[in-house]
């Protein structure tokens, strides 16, 4: 459990959406910085859980959890998960009140945010998409970093709130810019983490003690959170720390087909992509993305 303070901010009224492994803790940040939190799970058992951790309470749709909330947040897995929490008689846009902030921290795609922001100002709402880096830790120890897209009068009114799960909360420009801001950090960690694994695989062929090698090439240039935080787990091969491979190429699916969108070359992405197919042949579907050694 973390042992984070929390900035002194007034209690709202919030609803929390989704309480897997990133929304449980988010949420848990919430209540334990002072806001009122009602929660909403597809399997109303972590819900009710969720309540006797934290207190609060939990609804059995999202428009009732979305109630009288000012600001609502939301963590589950994919456009379609995004889309059934959100629109229809049961979705919390039906449940939420004029001038009511709905905070999106799905990784999902750009075009969802974009047409869920429209249908929000049809209704009078506010809409945030803000996918989150930093995986289970972040969310666990509330550091987590949001990358945000939307307007910025309803962006500066939730981000308070939201520093309560994490270190950084920052706009990035208009609807979707939160999403795509996260494609880039997905492109960017695929990378590096291939690189690492096959720098990684070389040592050890070479006969060299690679976490010696680490500790050392870890001061200089070549330093990066991946190998500092996975690169001797990855010696150890121990593949159980947070990012599933499932969810990875997930992800970088979301990536790919914006890059067909926007006209990008993503050569070593889709490489990677498919290298993490491997992985998930060899029955690697739950290991983190530091896994991507396996295959070598």
């Amino acid at each position: 459990m973390s042992t984070r303070s929390y900035d002194p901010v007034p209690s709202r009224r919030v609803a929390f959406l989704g309480l897997g492994v990133m929304g449980d803790p988010m949420a848990g940040h919430l209540a334990r910085a002072g806001h009122q939190v009602t929660v909403y799970n597809r399997t109303a058992a972590k819900a009710e859980a969720w309540v006797r951790d934290y207190g609060g309470a939990f609804a059995a749709t999202p428009a009732a959890a979305a109630k009288d909330a000012e600001f609502v947040f939301c963590c589950v897995g994919n456009d379609d998960d995004l889309r059934s929490v959100v629109l229809g008689e049961t979705g919390a846009f039906s449940g939420m009140s004029p001038g009511a902030v709905f905070v999106d921290h799905t990784t999902a795609s750009a075009e969802v945010a974009r047409d869920l922001h429209s249908v929000a100002v049809v209704q009078g709402l506010h809409f945030i998409d803000a996918p989150v880096s930093g995986g289970q830790a972040g969310a666990v120890n509330g550091a987590l970093t949001v990358m945000c897209g939307g307007e910025a009068a309803p962006f500066e009114a939730a981000r308070p709130i939201a520093m309560a799960f994490s270190k950084a909360v920052t706009r990035l420009g208009g609807p979707g810019s939160g999403q795509l801001a996260k494609m880039v950090n997905q492109i960017c960690i695929a990378g590096i983490v291939q690189g690492l694994s096959e720098a990684v695989r070389f040592g050890q062929n070479a006969g060299l003690d690679m976490a010696q090698v680490l500790d050392v090439i870890g001061k200089g240039a070549a330093q990066s959170w991946q190998m500092d935080n996975r690169g001797k787990t990855m010696v150890e091969d121990k593949f159980d720390f947070g990012f599933a491979v499932d969810w990875m190429r997930k992800d970088l699916g979301l990536v790919l087909d914006e890059a067909r969108r926007n006209g990008s070359r993503l050569p070593l992405t889709a490489l990677v992509d498919q290298f993490y197919a491997d992985v998930q042949a060899l029955g690697g579907n739950r290991w983190d993305t530091s896994s991507l050694i396996k295959r070598l």
